[in-house]
């Protein structure tokens, strides 16, 4: 089993950005939260990547306040980050995804648990 401790990824709504001018106009692309925090799960892994083939993921999520937020919305930053850090080949590999929430904790984090799947 991995086990990886990261701040609290950007929701889904701060995740990607949608220009309305310009060349890029009408696409849909990660935002500058977004890939600053594929950065820091960059910097933050740990040696060693995820067992090859099927996954199972769960996460511990501290958020940083009391605000009402949407618990699946810690989800596509969080694998996308752990995907473009080389920490597990693809996303879809993953069989059994869960979270749980707890209490805030200041900046917040999300602590990531990943095993192959049974």
């Amino acid at each position: 089993m991995i086990v990886i401790e990261l701040p609290y990824p950007p929701s889904v709504n701060g995740y990607w950005r949608s220009p309305n001018k310009g060349p890029l106009a009408g696409r849909t692309l990660i935002s500058e939260r977004g890939r600053a925090y594929r950065s820091i799960v960059m910097a933050a892994q740990k040696p060693g990547i995820a067992p090859p083939g099927r996954l199972q993921v769960h996460v511990d999520a501290y958020p940083p306040d009391r605000r009402k937020r949407d618990l699946d919305n810690v989800f596509k930053g969080l694998l996308d980050g752990l995907v473009h850090a080389g920490v597990i080949e693809d996303d879809s590999l993953i069989d059994k995804l869960s979270i749980h929430r707890f209490a805030p904790v200041a900046k917040g984090l999300v602590r990531v648990f990943i095993s192959e799947a049974r």
